[in-house]
């Protein structure tokens, strides 16, 4: 099962590290890791998606998050009500007969078209991940060059 868990950390050097190496240290992959300030340049918001299994291994994680001396707070989202996003910038190619498809997929869903060259464009997708993979689906099917995409952000309703 995919966890989101939001950490509220002091902004200093090293905390990134002792943060994400409670994970490595049980064996958990982070999917997904963003971090930036908050309205409070002295707190950073941590934003860590793991898929764990075992729910034990991960409440100990979260209680050793919980005594790091720079962690302010931590809440796990995945059985609460929350929003969370993705940016994701596409490099898709430009295909005879297959323009009007970029088109139609620019009106259904939150894409943007940052760029339009000669053989490709470059789209701005920001959405929820059940949407992005729809979109993501029907881009493959014109042919994505090139993918990047930034960690998962989360927030409470």
């Amino acid at each position: 099962m995919k966890h989101t868990i939001q950490a509220l950390v002091e902004n200093r050097f090293g905390v990134l590290a002792r943060v994400s190496s409670l994970f490595s240290a049980r064996g958990y992959n982070i999917d997904s890791l963003a971090v930036g300030e908050t309205q409070d340049p002295q707190v950073s918001c941590m934003t860590i998606v793991v898929n764990a299994e075992d729910e034990r291994i991960l409440e100990q994680i979260k209680k050793q998050l919980h005594k790091l001396i720079d962690v302010i707070t931590v809440v796990d989202f995945t059985r609460r009500e929350y929003i969370d996003r993705d940016l994701i910038l596409a490099k898709v190619q430009k295909k005879k007969g297959k323009e009007g498809l970029v088109e139609k997929l620019i009106k259904k869903y939150p894409i943007k078209l940052v760029e339009q060259k000669k053989d490709f464009y470059i789209l701005e997708i920001c959405s929820d991940r059940h949407q992005e993979e729809e979109i993501l689906k029907e881009l493959n099917s014109i042919g994505i060059k090139e993918l990047v995409r930034t960690g998962r952000i989360a927030i409470g309703k």
